[in-house]
């Protein structure tokens, strides 16, 4: 949590408290253990200060020890308060920074025992310095508790965030499959097709050229249509206009599939509003995408009609035509087709996840409907 000029000012400003030790030493002539002690703990400071791998765990304790250990002897050979002031609030400071909870109330407290057991040693009465050391420690403590709160704050907000990381991928793993799907079923075919017609004419140039030409009027049929297929596909690919409404937006996309292709195709809504969740739009737009695509690809319908409107806290979607239908004959509802493995696999996915219901009908040689509702 703390960067690394934050860990590199700490163990500058330890080399600092040493040094004052040693200059206090210099101008008083203390006794021998007081020199001995600010010396060790002056190569202490500088060991810890090239190393720096004393601010990680495990080896961070050794450090936390060398301070709290320098501050409970400071009671006994400094008289001097401000140097004892310095070690223990540096003591408070670095394990409050630097430790988990249970290490800084272990230092917090040998801060408190020390402060009171060398006042009582040389004073015999509690006076100013215990009060100032246990103000600093309510405050180290009130810091770490808030530094504690933040590190759960950040480690929800991390967990949060791989969550909605692992959604996205699977999100964008199961339009990539969608896609070769649709790619698969319709371009690629058209390609496919478009390849085998050319070998037909190569091989009807050379002994019956009206045949030849006959194959030529067919596959410009068959360019036309692949030029509606692609542009469809590209269309579905192109993301929703911001600041437009949901059914705006269809009335849009219905009036372009009626352009590309030439069916028929109508649109009408009732006055509702929009999912406040702009992921149900999106979802309800590509699925009707996917439902007129294959209209297109596969009924051989001339009209197709659309609507959308509200009915019992639901938003309803539905689209009909009078193409070929289904293999199928009947009305079904979702979990009939799963049953089944009946219907457009990707339009049903979509629907299950927006926790909607779902009912198609099939006619064949007579058209189709599709029914969706999802809640509000």
């Amino acid at each position: 949590m703390v960067p690394f000029w934050g860990r590199f000012c700490l163990r500058t400003a330890r080399v600092a408290l040493a040094v004052m030790s040693l200059v206090w030493c210099a101008i008083t002539r203390p006794a021998p253990q007081a020199w001995t002690l600010a010396v060790c703990y002056m190569i202490f400071s500088a060991v810890v200060l090239l190393a720096s791998k004393f601010d990680i765990p495990p080896r961070s304790v050794i450090a936390l020890a060398g301070d709290a250990t320098f501050f409970a002897l400071c009671q006994w050979v400094f008289p001097v308060d401000g140097i004892m002031a310095l070690s223990g609030g540096y003591v408070l400071v670095a394990a409050s920074l630097f430790h988990p909870l249970n290490r800084f109330f272990f230092a917090a407290g040998a801060v408190v025992f020390a402060s009171v057991l060398g006042t009582a040693v040389h004073r015999g009465i509690l006076d100013v310095r215990i009060a100032w050391t246990l103000a600093a420690t309510a405050a180290a403590v009130s810091f770490a508790l808030y530094k504690r709160y933040l590190e759960r704050r950040m480690s929800r907000t991390l967990r949060h965030n791989v969550m909605i990381r692992s959604r996205a991928e699977t999100a964008r793993e199961n339009e990539r499959e969608r896609i070769a799907a649709d790619f698969h079923d319709g371009p690629l075919q058209n390609f496919i097709s478009f390849q085998m017609r050319l070998e037909i004419i190569r091989r009807l140039m050379a002994r019956d050229s009206e045949a030849a030409a006959a194959e030529l009027r067919q596959l410009q049929d068959l360019c036309r249509d692949q030029v509606a297929d692609l542009r469809g596909f590209v269309r579905s690919m192109r993301p929703v206009d911001e600041g437009v409404s949901l059914s705006a937006s269809l009335s849009r996309m219905v009036e372009q599939f009626q352009r590309d292709t030439g069916i028929a195709a109508t649109f009408a809504s009732t006055e509702f509003n929009d999912p406040p969740q702009t992921e149900v739009s999106l979802e309800l737009l590509q699925i009707v995408r996917e439902t007129l695509a294959n209209v297109q690809r596969h009924s051989g319908a001339s009209r197709v009609a659309l609507h959308l409107g509200k009915q019992g806290g639901k938003l309803e979607v539905r689209a009909e035509d009078n193409g070929s239908g289904f293999p199928f004959a009947g009305s079904f509802r979702l979990d009939e087709l799963d049953l089944m493995r009946m219907g457009p696999v990707s339009i049903k996915r979509r629907v299950r996840n927006l926790g909607g219901e779902m009912q198609l009908d099939s006619r064949p040689g007579r058209g189709s409907s599709l029914e969706i509702r999802v809640p509000l």
